[in-house]
């Protein structure tokens, strides 16, 4: 019978999602981070799978090196959604390629070191990642308005593992110190499922959100009290919103409204934050729920038709955030405005 370690399984279900952003032509000179991301990891899972379940000890220097090209490639997909700048226009780009250059170097002349340095490595990409997503959904100023939500989690999810790949790897160097390396098959195991994890959260950001349950505003500004600034930005994107309706582009973020309104990202979240008490995806979400309430009651529309009408993109976060703005679910939104459109008829026929 055929042995096929796990890792094979897993590289194989990230070849998968590697084909289906391709054909949905999803790799564009905005995500490549993401797309090299995933197929890093693909590549890591073969080796993890040659390494572990056949014993190839000969594939450990090219595990170490893709292991610290991850790291940088995490930080640097994630980076991308915060800034918005094309990813070679990025100021110091290249010190990113250091630590994989660095690693390979090592395995070249000098293998001693290798387990320390990619602790420090995936320790120190692990804080940076950690106090990106501690600023918030609207740190992510270019991903879509309409999957910030989701992009922050897949921010969190990644930091908490590329945090733990530092933990794992230490755990590594103690079991193989102590006992000769007797349970680190089973350790990078669970690392590797850990790592699909991470991918799952980082292909639905690269697929669907680069260009909720409710998010409570991360923004310590939130909590002080409004300027006269702040309510005069807030008030100029109010009429902003409703006279050129921009809720309705499916590919607005961030940076996009700040730019139409001649202001940083952060003026635009810090006004939207105080006067409003909500992030700024909240805020736009809000206006396409109330969009989609309007066409609902007015018309016989499907409502996906609606829903991409209103500016959504996902059904998900289309049922998500309307069950936030209503309470209910915009078929029953549908059915109380139809009730409540023939009691109207009625009443007009009897008074005419």
């Amino acid at each position: 019978m055929i042995f096929v370690p796990l890792p094979f399984v897993v590289a194989l279900l990230l070849f998968i999602l590697l084909i289906q952003m391709i054909r949905r032509r999803e790799v564009t000179v905005s995500n490549p981070f993401f797309f090299s991301l995933i197929a890093a990891y693909a590549l890591q899972s073969i080796v993890i799978g040659l390494r572990w379940g056949y014993d190839l000890r000969e594939v450990l220097p090219v595990q170490a090196v893709l292991a610290a090209a991850i790291a940088s490639l995490a930080w640097l997909s994630f980076e991308g959604l915060r800034t918005g700048r094309s990813p070679l226009k990025r100021p110091l780009l290249w010190l990113h390629a250091l630590p994989p250059l660095l690693v390979a170097a090592l395995v070249a002349f000098w293998p001693a070191p290798i387990s320390l340095v990619l602790i420090l490595i995936f320790a120190g990409y692990g804080v940076a990642l950690t106090w990106l997503a501690a600023a918030g959904p609207d740190a992510l100023a270019a991903s879509r308005l309409d999957g910030v939500i989701n992009s922050h989690r897949a921010l969190q999810v990644t930091a908490f593992a590329i945090a733990a790949s530092a933990v794992i790897d230490v755990i590594i160097s103690l079991d193989f110190a102590q006992s000769g390396g007797i349970h680190s098959g089973q350790i990078v195991a669970i690392g590797n499922v850990l790592a699909l994890l991470v991918l799952g959260a980082a292909a639905t950001v690269a697929g669907t959100n680069q260009s909720s349950a409710d998010v409570e505003v991360e923004d310590n500004e939130s909590t002080s009290q409004p300027s006269a600034e702040d309510t005069q930005i807030a008030a100029s994107l109010d009429d902003l919103m409703q006279s050129r309706t921009l809720y309705r582009d499916v590919d607005l973020n961030l940076n996009r409204l700040a730019r139409k309104m001649g202001l940083s990202a952060r003026q635009v979240s810090s006004a939207v934050n105080r006067v409003k008490s909500m992030s700024v995806s909240q805020y736009v979400n809000d206006y396409r729920v109330r969009e989609a309430c309007r066409s609902l009651a007015d018309t016989y529309e499907p409502i996906t038709r609606i829903m991409f009408d209103a500016g959504f993109q996902t059904k998900s976060n289309f049922n998500r955030e309307f069950l936030r703005v209503t309470g209910m679910s915009p078929k029953a939104w549908r059915g109380r405005a139809s009730v409540a459109n023939e009691k109207a008829e009625k009443i007009i026929r009897l008074v005419g």
